[in-house]
């Protein structure tokens, strides 16, 4: 079990550096967008659905899972 919770702790680490790189590849596409480069924002664009929106998705999952679990211990402790 130990090791179960290992490996995804180390996924939810590299889902969190891919959803930070997403946002910094937006934001550096948008900029490039408005100065007419349009390939960045295309790839992003095509990549969207496939890659973010899953790495996204699994994030907030995380995030719910662990708050629940976290509320679940402390309504066992008392």
């Amino acid at each position: 079990m130990q090791r179960l919770r290992e490996w995804l702790d180390r996924l939810l680490v590299a889902d969190v550096f891919l959803v930070l790189a997403g946002a910094l590849w937006f934001a550096v596409a948008v900029v490039l967008h408005s100065q007419g480069v349009e390939a960045p924002l295309a790839t992003f664009q095509q990549l969207w659905e496939p890659l973010f929106t899953p790495a996204i998705g699994l994030l907030m999952a995380a995030a719910l899972l662990s708050g629940a679990l976290g509320w679940w211990q402390r309504r066992g402790q008392r």
